[in-house]
């Protein structure tokens, strides 16, 4: 693995999130350990891995090295949604894969979401947890069309529980002059992620789980055993999770399988009960639009509007420093104004970006570095919240040399289309970026 600098970040500044609560660090790693599994990154992913590995195999040893803080990337950045929507669409993954495959990806999901509400259940995680269900709002005539064909194609696959409910019923719900009818689905819960990936770490603690913070991997030896290298200690296992994401690629083995692609959020002051009287919204569900970059959106519990998507930012290299991308803030700050016209003039009081994982196909994967003692999972494409955790489970399962319905799961050690390498590789992106901006511009007329 290639060595970087280490620079200690102020994880406080990436987003509202890991602002809104205190949490005390654990110390880095200073000394060289022995451990059954070694899991690199302190995400939903490598948590939940630890979790499950834990649950089934009590006596297991098992280490986390997180380079900066537990959350840090987009487990502490994201907008909470814990959803069943796998890849870019299920038509895209019908598409790409086959509408069998579709289904088990879209069954998965189902599983993963109801998995993220029971593991908050039994634990009675604080992580202000709404199961308030979700809507896919048509803002034009032919996004209208566009959800409408989704919803032809699940009820062809037999999934139940989606539906389409017009524009009267849904002025019902919530008022906004550009929504023109949507995609109901029941199976959708909203969460404070940082909230949730600390309750995950306190868990993981008790079941004697050592996690160190500050620690980043310089070097990963692969000999009998592992050896990861850090700063000040080392690391050796049996074997090993790549659990980084939208990090991988700055690992040399696995950099062109993924692309890290930053999103952004803005988030307003607490709405008023006048807002809501004019805007409704009273059964708080999370709400995207059926663009390609989509806006999504939803209300925190102190009731502030949170706003993100619209546009992404692409990575050249290893560099990761994209958080702030001013044009899009501005542009999020007018689509709140555009959807809920009563909240013009609101407060802005944060602002943030954050990496998600792409691949060149938009479909998520679970692979083998080498040989089954080392896994890896990428892709998670802003949607990873349920995704991450249920694949933990399935990662465990791999660890433990088990045959399960999710190490099963065609997307469990699948050949993923390579990116190029560099500059092919952001020019590459930038086409495709490119695309799917030009046919929003195209399709984003005001709903008639």
């Amino acid at each position: 693995m290639e060595r970087y600098k280490v620079i200690m970040q102020n994880y406080k500044k990436k987003s509202f999130w890991l602002s809104s609560t205190d949490y005390q660090e654990n110390e880095p790693l200073k000394d060289h350990i022995k451990t059954d599994v070694a899991i690199i990154g302190g995400g939903f992913t490598g948590l939940s891995t630890a979790y499950f590995l834990k649950k089934q195999e009590p006596s297991i040893r098992v280490a986390i090295l997180e380079s900066e803080v537990i959350g840090f990337g987009a487990s502490g950045r994201n907008a909470g949604f814990s959803m069943t929507l796998f890849g870019f669409t299920l038509g895209i993954t019908a598409l790409r894969f086959g509408k069998q495959k579709a289904l088990e990806a879209h069954h998965y999901m189902e599983k993963a979401v109801d998995l993220v509400q029971k593991l908050i259940q039994e634990h009675q995680i604080d992580c202000d947890y709404e199961h308030n269900g979700f809507l896919r709002v048509a803002t034009t005539k032919i996004f209208e069309k566009r959800i409408l064909r989704e919803i032809e194609l699940v009820h062809k696959l037999g999934i139940t529980g989606i539906e389409w409910i017009d524009k009267n019923k849904l002025k019902e719900q919530i008022n906004s002059p550009i929504y023109g009818g949507a995609w109901w689905e029941s199976r959708c819960g909203l969460l404070n992620p940082a909230k949730q990936a600390r309750a995950l770490k306190k868990i993981n603690e008790a079941k004697g789980v050592q996690i160190y913070e500050r620690t980043p991997v310089v070097e990963i030896q692969k000999n009998q055993t592992f050896l990861l290298k850090t700063p000040n200690g080392s690391v050796e296992a049996e074997k090993i999770v790549i659990a980084t994401n939208a990090y991988t690629h700055l690992i040399p083995q696995l950099k062109r399988k993924q692309v890290p692609v930053f999103t952004h959020i803005v988030l307003t002051e607490p709405l008023s009960e006048k807002h809501f009287r004019e805007i409704g919204w009273k059964n708080r569900q999370g709400i995207e639009d059926a663009r390609n970059l989509v806006h999504y959106y939803r209300l925190t519990k102190d009731n502030r509007l949170l706003m993100g998507g619209r546009d992404v930012t692409l990575t050249y290299g290893s560099n990761m420093n994209h958080d702030l991308n001013q044009k899009t803030f501005e542009q999020l700050e007018e689509d709140i104004v555009n959807t809920f016209p009563s909240l013009k003039g609101i407060k802005i009081t944060h602002k943030w970006g954050g990496p998600v994982s792409a691949t060149l196909d938009f479909a998520p994967a679970i692979g083998f570095l080498g040989d089954k003692r080392a896994i890896y999972s990428v892709g998670c494409v802003g949607h990873g919240v349920a995704l991450t955790h249920m694949n933990g489970w399935t990662i465990a399962d791999l660890l433990l040399e088990k045959t399960t319905e999710r190490t099963e799961v065609f997307f469990v050690n699948r050949k993923i289309i390579p990116f190029p390498p560099e500059p092919l590789r952001f020019a590459v992106s930038k086409t495709i970026k490119g695309y799917l901006r030009l046919e929003d511009w195209i399709l984003d007329d005001v709903y008639r």
